[in-house]
């Protein structure tokens, strides 16, 4: 019995996730100028959204997706380039938040793994090969 009141109360953190405030302005409308519109919607499309994680920006509900997008046009309606405005999010929110991190320290590995597991695989089979001929 004591179990039941903590689980409810487990079960209803992702209800009340969302806040009750409205959406950013430019979360669900686009820019008046199709040019900036255009650019906008190309670099929301290579952000993650930080909440579901398997969608960029521009095809998440999430809140925070919206508030993304809705930076994303402000900033471009301002007139930042989007690589300044991606840039600043990677400066942000880290470069886990673009599709297309850069090379830096931090994303090495990322970039090094395929050729890693490549060369690695290609060893093996050499291995392999070599056994069974000798």
């Amino acid at each position: 019995m004591k179990l039941l009141p903590l689980l409810l109360l487990a079960l209803a953190g992702p209800a009340l996730a969302d806040s009750a405030q409205p959406p950013a302005p430019y979360a669900y409308r686009q820019l008046e100028d199709a040019r900036q519109e255009a650019r906008a919607r190309a670099l929301m499309e290579e952000l993650r959204c930080l909440v579901c994680q398997g969608q960029s920006i521009a095809d998440s509900d999430a809140e925070l997706a919206g508030d993304m997008r809705h930076l994303v046009r402000t900033r471009i309606k301002a007139g930042e380039s989007p690589s300044q405005v991606r840039d600043w999010l990677v400066q942000r929110y880290g470069s886990w938040v673009s599709y297309a991190p850069v090379l830096g320290p931090e994303t090495l590995l990322l970039y090094a793994a395929p050729l890693l597991l490549l060369l690695g695989g290609g060893l093996l089979a050499a291995r392999r090969l070599q056994r069974r001929r000798g």
